[in-house]
């Protein structure tokens, strides 16, 4: 009997989601470093970012999902990748300072 190493369909699926979301964070990154400076791109007074970026599931769903925080600014976005539409797509967005204040308030 001949065995083939084959992946599960399950593994796979996760192989490919990673691939995509590799491919899509390395261009999010290069759009930030060709980006022009903070000062030219926007009024105002937002400070350049230095970002931490974290893969996981999701809970009570079947989506992975990528966080990215802004330790900087104190933001942290969630995205995840659509298969069928072949995109990175943000999920949830929280202003962690606002966060903060609002738990010390209590």
């Amino acid at each position: 009997m001949h065995h083939t190493n084959t992946p599960a369909d399950g593994a796979t699926e996760r192989r490919r989601w990673l691939i995509a979301a590799n491919i899509g964070l390395g261009v999010a990154l290069l759009a930030v470093l060709w980006s022009p400076p903070m000062s030219q791109a926007q009024p105002g007074n937002r400070a350049p970012g230095e970002y931490a970026l974290v893969g996981g599931e999701t809970r009570g769903g079947d989506a992975d999902a990528i966080w990215v925080i802004d330790a900087t600014n104190q933001e942290m976005l969630v995205l995840r990748y659509n298969d069928s539409r072949h995109e990175l797509q943000g999920i949830g967005y929280r202003d962690l300072d606002a966060d903060l204040k609002r738990s010390v308030g209590r």
